[in-house]
């Protein structure tokens, strides 16, 4: 069995662990619930048992805040097939429905209603089984009633649904990955507003970064999210993320990758099984359903865990020399100051840190501006700290007010356009090849650090640069190419022609 925890999970204290009704759910999920099928677990009939992961994962999910109320909302679990998705699943919506709320209504949801009925139908076969809970239930083709509480347990699929008069207390969204678009989720969560303590919980495996829309999928919005929560960039308690997946650049045919990304290796599922389907399974698909890693229309640039082992803590030298590199937007994006302090001999590595972002939260208006008058704050303000900061390298497009304020005050500016392919890819070059060879260092910055892995990797007759994903995405790559500046300029020998000051017009 693997003994491997979530890579990601989002923080839960052990004091709100003690502040949890856990312990009678775990006890509901082993006296009611049922394997519905022969695996090598067990024979169809047989009680469920609860593995050690899957309590402590009940223990996270249910956790509650010193009022005793659900400290989750909203949930995402993710981990690929064969892992005993559904029975828990179905297990933990009858706890919903008969120890829930009176006037609950228990949700399972799907892309597709076949694929919700396989929780719902697990779910009804257990109720079918127990004389007890059958004398309390009245059963029909989708739905489950509760005479005596009037809670109700209904299956809906994004493919068709009423939007009308939804007051969900519990829902299980299984394989978000799949969902077409956000309606459905969005509808479920809009109609939780009302409850006392409810709680939408997806339970999927990986699958494709965008939607029909071009837009970032529902689940992997919600895991790039998640993974901020974890990381401790975003204080959020209403959400809880808990995902297994190995390292993208393991090697998928290894029994070490699958036991990291698989909590029930070995005993839910069988090792024989992973053997056959990676020999006749493409390595895309294996990796998608059976380790869990999110797959991309074009290949990310950075290959997984490149990045955060040349991490080191470092106080700036108030006499070293200094190089920021400037990516800046006006609206719906992300602007970002990325400083590198340059290396003074051979053996010294060059250090990139994150100097400010302002990126458009979730919560912000569509009227939303970067604030400029903060930006050249910023910038003038550190120049003023480091003295010695040779240049303030920028891409000027629709920042040439503000750089020529900068210049007119002193601030060395010099113009980097990162629309030119001719300077990008060269520098693209460069940076990548001074991560893989472990020749930088870097402060650790989580939104530095996702906007890297953010990046995908575009080949041309140019060669190969950095770009969005598609588009239209809402994953911002601005502090990676503030960063691919920075450190460009500071290893760049300083060549006159190179500085290209701004027009006096612009003055």
């Amino acid at each position: 069995m693997s003994n491997y925890p979530p890579r990601w999970i989002t923080p839960v204290t052990r004091h709100e662990h003690d502040f949890s009704r856990a312990e009678q759910i775990m006890a509901f999920v082993e006296e009611y619930g049922l394997q519905t099928k022969d695996t090598i677990a067990g024979r169809s009939g047989n009680k469920l048992v609860l593995r050690d992961w899957q309590k402590e994962l009940i223990r996270d999910l249910f956790a509650e805040d010193e009022t005793g109320k659900l400290l989750h909302r909203t949930a995402l679990v993710g981990m690929p097939r064969k892992n005993g998705k559904s029975a828990l699943g179905s297990a933990l919506a009858l706890w919903s429905l008969y120890l829930g709320d009176n006037g609950g209504e228990v949700y399972s949801c799907a892309a597709e209603k076949e694929q919700a009925r396989i929780v719902f139908s697990d779910a009804k076969r257990m109720v079918e089984n127990n004389p007890d809970l059958m004398e309390m239930t009245k059963l029909y083709r989708d739905a489950i009633e509760v005479v005596s509480t009037g809670s109700i347990y209904r299956v809906l699929s994004a493919e068709a649904f009423s939007k009308e008069g939804l007051s969900p207390t519990f829902v299980v969204f299984d394989e978000l990955h799949a969902t077409p678009n956000r309606e459905l989720f969005d509808v479920m969560a809009l109609g939780m507003g009302a409850r006392k303590e409810p709680m939408l919980l997806s339970i999927t495996t990986a699958g494709v970064k965008t939607d029909s829309t071009g837009q970032d999928s529902t689940a992997y919005s919600l895991y790039q999210y998640g993974q901020r929560v974890a990381r401790g960039e975003v204080e959020d308690p209403s959400f809880f993320m808990a995902w297994w997946e190995a390292q993208s650049d393991a090697p998928y045919q290894d029994p070490k990758t699958w036991a990291k990304a698989n909590p029930a290796f070995g005993d839910l599922n069988a090792e024989e099984d992973f053997v056959a389907m990676a020999r006749r399974t493409p390595e895309a698909e294996f990796r998608t359903k059976r380790c869990n890693q999110w797959v991309s229309s074009q290949n990310a640039w950075l290959p997984a865990d490149s990045w955060l082992p040349l991490a080191v803590s470092k106080e700036l030298d108030p006499e070293a020399e200094y190089i920021l590199g400037f990516d800046g937007s006006f609206n719906q994006d992300c602007t970002v100051i990325v400083g590198c302090q340059i290396p003074q001999s051979e053996d010294e590595k060059p250090y990139l840190f994150l100097v400010k972002a302002w990126e458009k939260q979730p919560e912000d208006t569509d009227d939303w501006r970067v604030d400029t008058l903060d930006v050249e704050n910023e910038i003038l303000k550190f120049v003023q700290n480091y003295p010695k900061t040779r240049e303030v390298a920028c891409d000027p497009f629709r920042w040439q007010r503000s750089m020529a304020v900068l210049q007119d005050k002193g601030v060395p500016i010099v113009e980097w356009p990162s629309t030119s392919v001719r300077r990008m890819v060269p520098a693209c070059q460069k940076f990548y090849e001074n991560v893989m060879e472990e020749k930088l260092e870097h402060d650790g910055n989580p939104l530095l650090t996702r906007h890297l892995s953010n990046a995908a990797v575009k080949i041309d007759n140019y060669g190969p640069r950095i770009v969005k994903e598609h588009r239209h995405s809402l994953r911002r790559i601005d502090a990676a190419v503030a960063g691919i500046i920075a450190l460009d300029r500071a290893l760049t020998t300083r060549e006159k022609e190179e500085v290209r000051p701004i027009p006096q017009f612009f003055i």
